[in-house]
């Protein structure tokens, strides 16, 4: 389980870009955070794999504080992370990427099965540069399949907007695939969308909007309040309230 505890993040002007933030994600769900750009979601992300420090609070994963922790000790941990926009690596092909994310040399077969999960061919990609030659959304699709390459050793997957740059047939088949990883218990993912189709097969969705959590809810409660123009007003199904942080 992932925990934040009253999580501030403060620029150097002063402005509190995540405000006292505290929520849980539980073991074996998937939890869609969503909400306006600008709002701090990313950031938040940033905040728990250690790419940004929490200016205050706690980060408690598995029962340890990690907010002292590098990136690459939570990482050691079990904490995997899909950029919005990613990296790319001169001189740095795909297979070396997949074994890099898998801690070993991956045999051939190996990585034609992650290649052929994220909608890839084996034969065009695994010994491509990571260079800007690859459209933003093979890099997106590449970058999925290094955190489907970690395994059991990926207790907590979180993508920023996993969908993005990625076509209609390989977005079906992005939703089986984080689908599939929500079938492990013991392990969790956490994905940051605007993209409702995305929202609709989350456990949980976290509405954040100006550094704080404004909702917490399933689907059901969440998707009818942000469709509608007054969200202050809305109410549930059945006319449960949302949860008001």
């Amino acid at each position: 389980m992932l925990e934040l505890k009253n999580i501030t993040f403060t620029l150097p002007n002063g402005k509190n870009i995540t405000d006292n933030i505290s929520l849980e994600i539980p073991d074996g769900k998937m939890v869609a955070i969503t909400g306006p750009n600008g709002g701090g979601k990313t950031t938040l992300a940033k905040l728990i794999v250690g790419i940004e420090k929490a200016t205050s609070g706690n980060i408690i994963f598995n029962g340890k504080d990690i907010t002292d922790l590098s990136i690459s000790e939570r990482a050691n941990l079990g904490i995997s992370y899909g950029f919005q926009i990613p990296v790319t690596f001169k001189g740095f092909a795909v297979r070396d990427l997949l074994n890099l994310a898998a801690g070993r040399e991956l045999s051939e077969a190996e990585c034609k099965e992650l290649l052929d999960t994220v909608g890839l061919c084996k034969r065009d990609y695994i010994n491509r540069e990571l260079t800007k030659s690859l459209s933003g959304g093979e890099m997106k699709r590449i970058e999925i399949a290094s955190v489907l390459a970690r395994g059991d050793k990926s207790l907590l997957s979180i993508f920023d907007e996993p969908e993005a740059g990625i076509d209609l047939w390989s977005f079906r088949e992005l939703i089986g695939v984080l689908d599939s990883m929500r079938s492990d218990k013991n392990r969790s993912q956490v994905i940051i969308s605007h993209q409702e189709r995305l929202l609709e097969t989350a456990d949980e969705i976290i509405l954040v909007a100006a550094g704080k959590v404004e909702a917490i809810g399933t689907p059901d409660e969440i998707l009818p309040m942000l469709r509608m123009e007054n969200s202050e007003s809305c109410k549930c199904p059945k006319g449960r309230s949302v949860k008001r942080i």
